[in-house]
Protein backbone atom coordinates (compact mmCIF):
# COMPACT_ATOMS: atom_id res chain seq x y z
CA UNK A 1 0.00 0.00 0.00
CA UNK A 2 2.74 2.60 0.72
CA UNK A 3 3.46 3.21 -2.88
CA UNK A 4 0.29 3.41 -3.67
CA UNK A 5 -0.54 6.03 -1.06
CA UNK A 6 2.47 7.96 -2.07
CA UNK A 7 0.56 8.52 -4.89
CA UNK A 8 -3.12 9.25 -3.79
CA UNK A 9 -1.68 12.26 -1.04
CA UNK A 10 0.54 13.59 -4.58
CA UNK A 11 -2.97 13.37 -6.19
CA UNK A 12 -4.77 14.57 -3.64
CA UNK A 13 -2.17 17.71 -3.08
CA UNK A 14 -2.58 19.16 -6.56
CA UNK A 15 -6.34 18.82 -6.36
CA UNK A 16 -6.43 20.46 -3.01
CA UNK A 17 -4.35 23.23 -4.78
CA UNK A 18 -6.74 23.78 -7.99
CA UNK A 19 -9.95 23.24 -6.18
CA UNK A 20 -8.90 25.73 -3.22
CA UNK A 21 -8.10 28.44 -6.03
CA UNK A 22 -11.09 27.47 -8.31
CA UNK A 23 -13.15 28.57 -5.25
CA UNK A 24 -11.22 31.58 -4.12
CA UNK A 25 -10.96 32.64 -7.93
CA UNK A 26 -14.43 32.14 -8.36
CA UNK A 27 -15.92 33.83 -4.90
CA UNK A 28 -13.62 36.34 -3.74
CA UNK A 29 -14.59 40.01 -5.18
CA UNK A 30 -12.66 41.80 -2.65
CA UNK A 31 -15.83 42.26 -0.23
CA UNK A 32 -16.24 41.26 3.40
CA UNK A 33 -19.11 39.40 2.20
CA UNK A 34 -17.38 36.96 -0.09
CA UNK A 35 -14.70 37.02 2.73
CA UNK A 36 -17.23 35.74 4.95
CA UNK A 37 -18.27 33.00 2.49
CA UNK A 38 -14.48 31.51 1.73
CA UNK A 39 -13.82 31.64 5.38
CA UNK A 40 -17.16 29.71 6.59
CA UNK A 41 -16.39 27.04 3.02
CA UNK A 42 -12.63 26.66 4.40
CA UNK A 43 -13.71 26.04 7.39
CA UNK A 44 -15.78 23.10 6.48
CA UNK A 45 -13.75 21.93 4.70
CA UNK A 46 -10.96 21.86 7.31
CA UNK A 47 -13.53 19.42 9.61
CA UNK A 48 -12.48 16.82 7.44
CA UNK A 49 -8.41 17.44 8.17
CA UNK A 50 -9.47 18.32 11.73
CA UNK A 51 -10.91 14.90 12.10
CA UNK A 52 -8.06 13.02 10.28
CA UNK A 53 -5.98 14.96 12.95
CA UNK A 54 -7.66 13.74 15.71
CA UNK A 55 -7.43 9.89 14.61
CA UNK A 56 -4.02 9.82 14.51
CA UNK A 57 -3.42 11.87 18.13
CA UNK A 58 -5.97 9.42 19.17
CA UNK A 59 -3.18 6.77 18.32
CA UNK A 60 0.05 8.66 19.87
CA UNK A 61 -0.44 8.57 23.08
CA UNK A 62 -0.82 4.43 23.44
CA UNK A 63 1.99 3.79 20.81
CA UNK A 64 4.84 5.99 22.48
CA UNK A 65 3.88 4.42 25.84
CA UNK A 66 3.29 0.92 24.67
CA UNK A 67 6.79 1.46 22.66
CA UNK A 68 8.65 3.03 24.39
CA UNK A 69 8.01 0.44 27.52
CA UNK A 70 8.91 -2.34 25.41
CA UNK A 71 11.80 -0.65 24.32
CA UNK A 72 13.59 -0.15 27.71
CA UNK A 73 12.20 -3.15 28.75
CA UNK A 74 14.52 -5.20 26.23
CA UNK A 75 17.04 -3.10 26.85
CA UNK A 76 17.84 -5.20 29.71
CA UNK A 77 19.79 -3.05 31.93
CA UNK A 78 19.82 0.76 32.87
CA UNK A 79 23.47 1.24 31.91
CA UNK A 80 22.78 0.91 28.08
CA UNK A 81 18.99 3.28 28.52
CA UNK A 82 21.78 5.33 30.22
CA UNK A 83 24.21 5.13 26.83
CA UNK A 84 21.17 5.39 24.22
CA UNK A 85 20.20 8.69 26.45
CA UNK A 86 22.91 10.45 26.22
CA UNK A 87 23.64 9.67 22.59
CA UNK A 88 20.86 10.93 21.33
CA UNK A 89 20.97 13.99 23.27
CA UNK A 90 24.18 14.81 22.17
CA UNK A 91 22.74 14.17 18.40
CA UNK A 92 19.40 16.49 19.23
CA UNK A 93 22.20 19.12 20.60
CA UNK A 94 24.25 19.42 17.92
CA UNK A 95 21.75 18.69 15.59
CA UNK A 96 20.18 22.04 17.14
CA UNK A 97 23.01 24.03 16.89
CA UNK A 98 23.10 23.40 13.40
CA UNK A 99 19.43 24.27 12.35
CA UNK A 100 19.78 27.43 14.13
CA UNK A 101 23.01 28.63 13.22
CA UNK A 102 21.99 27.75 9.52
CA UNK A 103 18.85 29.99 9.71
CA UNK A 104 21.46 32.66 11.44
CA UNK A 105 24.01 32.87 8.52
CA UNK A 106 20.68 32.50 5.48
CA UNK A 107 18.71 35.25 6.93
CA UNK A 108 21.68 37.21 6.71
CA UNK A 109 22.74 36.40 3.22
CA UNK A 110 19.42 36.65 1.84
CA UNK A 111 17.75 39.49 3.82
CA UNK A 112 14.40 38.49 2.98
CA UNK A 113 12.88 41.58 5.64
CA UNK A 114 15.84 44.29 4.64
CA UNK A 115 14.19 47.07 2.60
CA UNK A 116 10.36 46.34 3.66
CA UNK A 117 10.87 48.85 6.34
CA UNK A 118 7.35 48.68 7.80
CA UNK A 119 6.60 51.38 10.78
CA UNK A 120 6.50 49.97 14.04
CA UNK A 121 3.36 49.19 16.05
CA UNK A 122 2.18 50.29 18.72
CA UNK A 123 3.82 48.78 21.79
CA UNK A 124 0.96 47.47 23.39
CA UNK A 125 -0.50 45.78 19.85
CA UNK A 126 -0.50 41.77 20.36
CA UNK A 127 0.09 39.27 17.67
CA UNK A 128 -2.77 37.51 19.54
CA UNK A 129 -1.16 34.13 19.90
CA UNK A 130 -1.02 32.63 23.44
CA UNK A 131 2.38 32.85 24.45
CA UNK A 132 1.47 32.62 28.71
CA UNK A 133 1.10 28.83 27.64
CA UNK A 134 5.52 29.16 27.56
CA UNK A 135 7.21 29.20 30.89
CA UNK A 136 10.07 27.74 31.43
CA UNK A 137 9.43 26.96 35.45
CA UNK A 138 5.69 25.39 34.54
CA UNK A 139 7.54 23.57 31.50
CA UNK A 140 10.06 21.97 33.85
CA UNK A 141 7.16 21.22 36.35
CA UNK A 142 5.28 19.92 33.73
CA UNK A 143 8.04 17.00 32.62
CA UNK A 144 7.17 15.34 35.25
CA UNK A 145 3.49 14.12 35.18
CA UNK A 146 1.27 13.77 38.32
CA UNK A 147 -1.00 11.58 36.60
CA UNK A 148 -0.29 8.97 33.90
CA UNK A 149 -4.00 9.28 32.78
CA UNK A 150 -3.87 12.57 32.78
CA UNK A 151 -0.84 13.57 29.62
CA UNK A 152 -2.17 10.17 28.01
CA UNK A 153 -5.68 12.09 27.69
CA UNK A 154 -3.68 14.98 27.02
CA UNK A 155 -1.13 13.52 24.06
CA UNK A 156 1.60 15.11 26.60
CA UNK A 157 4.50 13.28 24.85
CA UNK A 158 7.35 14.32 26.74
CA UNK A 159 5.64 13.32 30.61
CA UNK A 160 4.64 10.21 28.93
CA UNK A 161 8.05 9.30 28.13
CA UNK A 162 9.24 10.09 31.51
CA UNK A 163 6.63 7.86 32.80
CA UNK A 164 7.26 5.16 30.60
CA UNK A 165 11.29 5.39 31.02
CA UNK A 166 10.37 4.35 34.91
CA UNK A 167 7.66 1.66 33.93
CA UNK A 168 10.48 -0.16 31.37
CA UNK A 169 13.15 0.50 33.78
CA UNK A 170 10.80 -1.25 36.84
CA UNK A 171 9.64 -4.50 34.10
CA UNK A 172 13.24 -4.76 33.26
CA UNK A 173 14.24 -5.10 37.08
CA UNK A 174 11.38 -6.84 38.25
CA UNK A 175 12.11 -9.64 35.33
CA UNK A 176 10.37 -12.81 34.69
CA UNK A 177 7.08 -11.59 37.02
CA UNK A 178 6.77 -8.43 34.76
CA UNK A 179 6.49 -10.37 31.98
CA UNK A 180 3.07 -10.90 31.56
CA UNK A 181 2.78 -6.44 31.36
CA UNK A 182 5.77 -6.65 28.52
CA UNK A 183 3.72 -9.05 26.34
CA UNK A 184 0.69 -7.25 26.60
CA UNK A 185 2.87 -3.83 25.78
CA UNK A 186 3.69 -5.55 22.93
CA UNK A 187 0.11 -6.35 21.75
CA UNK A 188 -0.30 -3.09 22.14
CA UNK A 189 2.08 -1.94 19.72
CA UNK A 190 0.53 -4.77 17.09
CA UNK A 191 -2.90 -3.33 17.86
CA UNK A 192 -1.70 0.37 17.37
CA UNK A 193 0.13 -0.19 14.20
CA UNK A 194 -2.89 -1.84 12.71
CA UNK A 195 -4.83 0.89 13.68
CA UNK A 196 -2.22 3.28 12.09
CA UNK A 197 -3.06 1.75 9.03
CA UNK A 198 -6.50 1.91 8.85
CA UNK A 199 -6.24 5.78 9.32
CA UNK A 200 -3.78 6.66 7.17
CA UNK A 201 -5.81 5.18 4.71
CA UNK A 202 -7.92 8.73 4.63
CA UNK A 203 -4.54 10.60 4.67
CA UNK A 204 -5.30 11.84 0.71
CA UNK A 205 -8.84 13.12 1.85
CA UNK A 206 -7.45 14.83 4.96
CA UNK A 207 -4.82 16.32 2.67
CA UNK A 208 -6.76 17.57 0.09
CA UNK A 209 -9.16 19.54 2.60
CA UNK A 210 -6.33 21.01 3.95
CA UNK A 211 -4.61 22.35 1.04
CA UNK A 212 -8.18 23.32 -0.42
CA UNK A 213 -8.80 24.96 2.70
CA UNK A 214 -5.94 27.06 2.98
CA UNK A 215 -6.16 28.06 -0.27
CA UNK A 216 -9.68 29.07 -0.57
CA UNK A 217 -9.51 31.14 2.53
CA UNK A 218 -5.98 32.79 2.00
CA UNK A 219 -5.84 32.80 -2.18
CA UNK A 220 -2.71 32.74 -4.33
CA UNK A 221 -2.12 36.29 -3.41
CA UNK A 222 -0.47 35.83 -0.33
CA UNK A 223 1.86 33.25 -1.31
CA UNK A 224 2.85 36.09 -4.28
CA UNK A 225 3.02 38.96 -1.84
CA UNK A 226 5.52 37.19 1.15
CA UNK A 227 6.97 34.87 -2.03
CA UNK A 228 10.34 35.68 -1.28
CA UNK A 229 10.54 35.12 2.52
CA UNK A 230 9.33 31.77 1.35
CA UNK A 231 11.61 30.87 -1.12
CA UNK A 232 14.42 31.75 1.40
CA UNK A 233 12.86 29.72 4.19
CA UNK A 234 12.51 26.69 1.60
CA UNK A 235 16.18 27.11 0.64
CA UNK A 236 17.16 26.83 4.36
CA UNK A 237 15.39 23.86 4.72
CA UNK A 238 17.18 22.14 1.39
CA UNK A 239 19.98 22.61 2.89
CA UNK A 240 19.23 21.79 5.95
CA UNK A 241 18.12 18.15 4.87
CA UNK A 242 21.33 18.01 2.67
CA UNK A 243 23.62 18.59 5.87
CA UNK A 244 21.75 16.04 7.87
CA UNK A 245 21.45 13.33 5.24
CA UNK A 246 25.61 13.88 4.54
CA UNK A 247 26.01 13.88 8.48
CA UNK A 248 24.02 10.33 8.27
CA UNK A 249 26.32 9.31 5.59
CA UNK A 250 29.33 9.82 7.17
CA UNK A 251 28.27 7.74 9.92
CA UNK A 252 25.41 5.28 8.94
CA UNK A 253 27.12 5.04 5.09
CA UNK A 254 25.96 4.38 1.84
CA UNK A 255 22.13 3.15 3.84
CA UNK A 256 21.46 6.61 4.34
CA UNK A 257 20.50 6.31 0.51
CA UNK A 258 17.90 3.71 1.70
CA UNK A 259 16.90 5.77 4.56
CA UNK A 260 15.23 8.28 2.51
CA UNK A 261 13.52 5.87 0.47
CA UNK A 262 12.08 4.50 3.26
CA UNK A 263 10.93 7.45 4.96
CA UNK A 264 9.20 9.19 1.67
CA UNK A 265 5.74 8.23 3.09
CA UNK A 266 5.47 9.52 6.51
CA UNK A 267 7.74 13.17 5.18
CA UNK A 268 4.80 13.42 2.42
CA UNK A 269 2.13 12.96 5.11
CA UNK A 270 3.85 15.55 7.48
CA UNK A 271 4.61 17.63 4.66
CA UNK A 272 0.93 17.36 3.58
CA UNK A 273 -0.89 17.83 6.86
CA UNK A 274 1.75 20.37 8.53
CA UNK A 275 2.30 17.61 11.41
CA UNK A 276 5.26 16.49 12.70
CA UNK A 277 2.85 14.36 14.65
CA UNK A 278 0.71 12.59 11.58
CA UNK A 279 3.60 10.70 10.58
CA UNK A 280 4.86 9.93 14.15
CA UNK A 281 3.32 6.12 13.51
CA UNK A 282 4.42 5.80 10.16
CA UNK A 283 8.07 6.92 11.05
CA UNK A 284 8.11 4.59 13.69
CA UNK A 285 7.29 1.73 11.09
CA UNK A 286 9.70 3.04 8.55
CA UNK A 287 12.71 2.85 10.76
CA UNK A 288 12.06 -0.35 12.34
CA UNK A 289 12.07 -1.48 8.06
CA UNK A 290 15.22 -0.40 7.66
CA UNK A 291 16.83 -2.41 10.51
CA UNK A 292 16.79 0.44 13.36
CA UNK A 293 16.04 -2.26 16.38
CA UNK A 294 12.92 -1.34 18.32
CA UNK A 295 13.86 -0.77 21.11
CA UNK A 296 16.28 1.82 20.00
CA UNK A 297 13.37 3.64 17.55
CA UNK A 298 10.82 3.82 20.16
CA UNK A 299 13.28 5.41 22.58
CA UNK A 300 14.81 8.01 20.84
CA UNK A 301 11.71 9.03 18.38
CA UNK A 302 9.25 10.26 21.22
CA UNK A 303 12.77 11.69 22.43
CA UNK A 304 13.35 13.65 19.21
CA UNK A 305 9.63 14.79 18.88
CA UNK A 306 10.74 16.76 22.04
CA UNK A 307 14.35 17.75 21.87
CA UNK A 308 15.14 17.64 17.83
CA UNK A 309 12.94 19.26 16.09
CA UNK A 310 15.31 20.57 13.66
CA UNK A 311 12.90 21.75 10.81
CA UNK A 312 11.15 23.89 13.53
CA UNK A 313 14.49 25.26 15.18
CA UNK A 314 15.56 26.57 11.90
CA UNK A 315 12.61 28.02 10.90
CA UNK A 316 12.28 30.30 14.09
CA UNK A 317 15.84 31.80 13.56
CA UNK A 318 14.64 32.53 10.20
CA UNK A 319 11.65 34.28 11.22
CA UNK A 320 12.56 35.98 14.12
CA UNK A 321 15.08 38.14 12.48
CA UNK A 322 13.38 38.32 9.62
CA UNK A 323 10.79 39.89 11.65
CA UNK A 324 13.76 42.23 12.91
CA UNK A 325 14.61 42.95 9.77
CA UNK A 326 10.92 44.48 8.27
CA UNK A 327 10.76 46.96 11.12
CA UNK A 328 14.53 48.16 10.58
CA UNK A 329 15.62 46.97 13.93
CA UNK A 330 19.73 46.67 14.03
CA UNK A 331 20.50 43.38 16.29
CA UNK A 332 24.41 42.91 17.23
CA UNK A 333 25.86 39.90 16.39
CA UNK A 334 25.59 39.43 20.36
CA UNK A 335 21.93 39.56 20.30
CA UNK A 336 21.50 37.37 17.78
CA UNK A 337 23.59 34.72 19.01
CA UNK A 338 21.79 35.12 22.60
CA UNK A 339 18.26 35.08 20.53
CA UNK A 340 19.78 31.66 18.99
CA UNK A 341 20.47 30.18 22.54
CA UNK A 342 17.21 31.45 23.91
CA UNK A 343 15.47 29.72 20.92
CA UNK A 344 17.84 26.30 21.59
CA UNK A 345 16.16 26.28 25.19
CA UNK A 346 12.43 27.56 24.71
CA UNK A 347 11.99 25.04 21.50
CA UNK A 348 12.25 22.17 23.49
CA UNK A 349 9.28 20.45 24.93
CA UNK A 350 7.15 22.42 21.65
CA UNK A 351 4.83 20.10 20.52
CA UNK A 352 4.89 19.32 16.44
CA UNK A 353 1.77 20.19 15.88
CA UNK A 354 0.61 23.09 13.64
CA UNK A 355 1.62 26.67 14.78
CA UNK A 356 3.38 25.27 17.67
CA UNK A 357 6.40 27.18 16.44
CA UNK A 358 4.85 30.43 16.49
CA UNK A 359 4.86 30.52 20.31
CA UNK A 360 8.04 29.97 21.00
CA UNK A 361 8.70 32.97 17.97
CA UNK A 362 6.31 35.07 19.97
CA UNK A 363 7.59 34.92 23.49
CA UNK A 364 11.05 35.28 22.41
CA UNK A 365 10.58 38.53 20.60
CA UNK A 366 9.07 40.33 23.50
CA UNK A 367 12.66 38.95 25.30
CA UNK A 368 14.52 41.14 22.65
CA UNK A 369 12.37 44.10 22.51
CA UNK A 370 11.01 43.05 18.64
CA UNK A 371 7.39 43.68 18.28
CA UNK A 372 5.39 40.44 19.03
CA UNK A 373 3.02 41.73 16.62
CA UNK A 374 5.42 41.12 13.36
CA UNK A 375 4.59 37.58 13.74
CA UNK A 376 1.40 38.69 12.01
CA UNK A 377 3.47 39.37 9.07
CA UNK A 378 4.36 35.58 8.67
CA UNK A 379 1.17 34.39 9.78
CA UNK A 380 -0.59 34.12 6.30
CA UNK A 381 2.11 32.02 5.34
CA UNK A 382 2.79 29.95 8.12
CA UNK A 383 1.07 27.08 6.66
CA UNK A 384 2.78 26.56 3.65
CA UNK A 385 6.39 26.80 5.88
CA UNK A 386 4.46 24.57 8.15
CA UNK A 387 4.74 21.81 5.41
CA UNK A 388 7.87 21.97 4.85
CA UNK A 389 9.51 22.14 8.61
CA UNK A 390 7.39 19.18 9.58
CA UNK A 391 8.57 16.93 6.84
CA UNK A 392 12.03 18.11 7.82
CA UNK A 393 11.19 17.16 11.50
CA UNK A 394 10.74 13.94 10.27
CA UNK A 395 14.14 13.75 8.59
CA UNK A 396 15.93 14.79 11.33
CA UNK A 397 14.62 12.17 13.84
CA UNK A 398 14.63 9.50 11.25
CA UNK A 399 18.32 10.22 11.01
CA UNK A 400 19.15 10.67 14.77
CA UNK A 401 18.07 7.28 15.30
CA UNK A 402 19.77 5.42 12.63
CA UNK A 403 22.88 7.40 13.73
CA UNK A 404 22.11 6.35 17.38
CA UNK A 405 21.26 2.46 16.42
CA UNK A 406 24.89 2.78 14.62
CA UNK A 407 26.75 3.82 17.46
CA UNK A 408 25.57 1.25 19.77
CA UNK A 409 25.98 -1.77 16.87
CA UNK A 410 22.70 -2.44 16.73
CA UNK A 411 21.77 -1.10 12.99
CA UNK A 412 20.02 -4.56 11.44
CA UNK A 413 19.95 -5.55 7.75
CA UNK A 414 16.48 -3.83 5.97
CA UNK A 415 13.11 -5.70 5.49
CA UNK A 416 13.59 -5.99 1.49
CA UNK A 417 10.92 -4.56 -0.67
CA UNK A 418 9.40 -8.07 -1.91
CA UNK A 419 9.31 -8.86 1.79
CA UNK A 420 7.68 -5.31 2.40
CA UNK A 421 4.96 -6.83 -0.31
CA UNK A 422 4.20 -9.75 1.20
CA UNK A 423 3.67 -8.52 4.47
CA UNK A 424 1.00 -5.78 2.92
CA UNK A 425 -0.46 -9.30 0.99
Amino acid sequence: MGKRLTYYILAALVAGLVVGWAINAGIDDGSAASAERLTAIGGWLSIVTTVFLRLIKMIIAPLVLSTLVVGIAHMGDTGALGRVGLKSLGWFIGASLLSLTLGLILVHLLQPGVGLNLPLPPVTEASGIDRAAFDPAKWVAHVVPQSIFEVLATNEILPIVVFSVFAGVAMAAVGERAQPLVRAAEALVAVMLKITDYVMRFAPLAVFAAVAATLTEQGPGVILRLGYFMFSVYIGLGLLWAMLIALGFAVVGGRMAQLVRYIRDPALVAFSTASSEAAFPRTLEALEKFGVPPRIASFVLPLGYSFNLDGSMMYMTFASLFIAQAYGIHLSLGTEIAMLLTLMVTSKGIAGVPRASLVVITATLAQFNIPEAGVLLILAVDHFLDMGRSATNVLGNAVAASVVAKWEGGLRAPIPPEAELAEVA
